[in-house]
């Protein structure tokens, strides 16, 4: 009679044991697998969902010049914001095709937009706009033979344009290796090109540094301002929250598994 008691008070003791890691009563069971099957839903949500929202927003170029230096270096591959060419403000880095400069993408800073004069140089050899002299950190100046440190002209070539409405007038980073509007100053427009030449503004660098590209604040206090950052970073954090979603919904079985075979193998003594 003893021994038949003490048989089926182990037996209950087993069920008790499994019906704790499958029923869910310690919170492992029915209930963990829907939560983690919940978490793997929207992390592939999140995670696809970013993913198709930053190829319908962005588009990848690559740079082939140094036009754009320090900004931006030879083979550097940049992401771009699609935008319509109403959006452009004075200091964006963006993307456009003019058939009278080349048959291909190019890379250029907006320095004036319609209605503004734009000249080369101010005292100190500064650009200026509608009179204002321009503080351009973005500059890679290389020192003319002769001139003194901080006194290095914006420009080499000298000139003043009245930018007509809708067009944009563009230069490049590093002034003396650039071929932009200053090139094209005996062309119609003068050197300008229009705004729905546009195709893109640069938003980050991808490769091979990775960082967000900064708005030049010298343009900040002017009318109309300055372009504000694309959803880049949100784009990125939806991805990252996404994959750590999948994850660890992923990984919930496998860990309640291992920790079960853990507490099985432990001696009945133990308990």
């Amino acid at each position: 009679m003893g021994e038949t008691l003490k048989t089926q008070t182990s037996g209950t003791e087993g069920i008790r044991g499994t019906g704790g890691t499958r029923g869910g009563k310690d919170g492992r069971g029915g209930l963990g697998n829907v939560l983690s099957g919940v978490a793997v839903a929207v992390g592939f949500v999140l995670f696809l969902g970013a993913f198709a929202w930053g190829a319908f927003t962005y588009r990848p170029y690559t740079v082939p010049t140094d036009s754009m230096m320090p900004t931006v270096n030879p083979g550097d591959r940049v992401i771009a914001q699609r935008i319509d060419g109403g959006q452009v403000r004075r200091g964006d880095v963006v993307v456009f095709t003019d058939h009278t400069w080349s048959d291909t993408p190019m890379v250029k800073r907006v320095v004036a937009i319609g209605g503004d004069t734009v000249k080369c140089c101010g005292t100190g050899g500064r650009l200026t706009l509608n009179g204002k002299e321009l503080d351009e950190p973005y500059l890679k100046r290389a020192l003319p033979e002769g001139v003194a440190e901080g006194a290095e002209p914006a420009s080499d070539t000298p000139f003043e344009v009245t930018v007509p409405e809708g067009n944009l007038f563009l230069l490049g980073d590093q002034r003396s290796a650039s071929l932009d509007s200053r090139s094209h100053l005996q062309e119609a427009g003068q050197g300008t090109v229009p705004r729905s030449a546009v195709q893109a503004r640069v938003d980050a660098l991808a490769w091979p540094t990775v960082k967000m590209l900064e708005r030049p604040d010298t343009y900040a206090s002017l009318p109309g301002g300055i372009s504000r950052p694309g959803p880049l970073r949100p784009q990125l954090a939806a991805v990252a929250a996404g994959a750590a979603l999948v994850l660890l919904g992923a990984a919930y079985g496998p860990l309640v598994r291992l920790l079960g075979r853990g507490r099985r193998r432990e001696p009945a003594g133990a308990r």
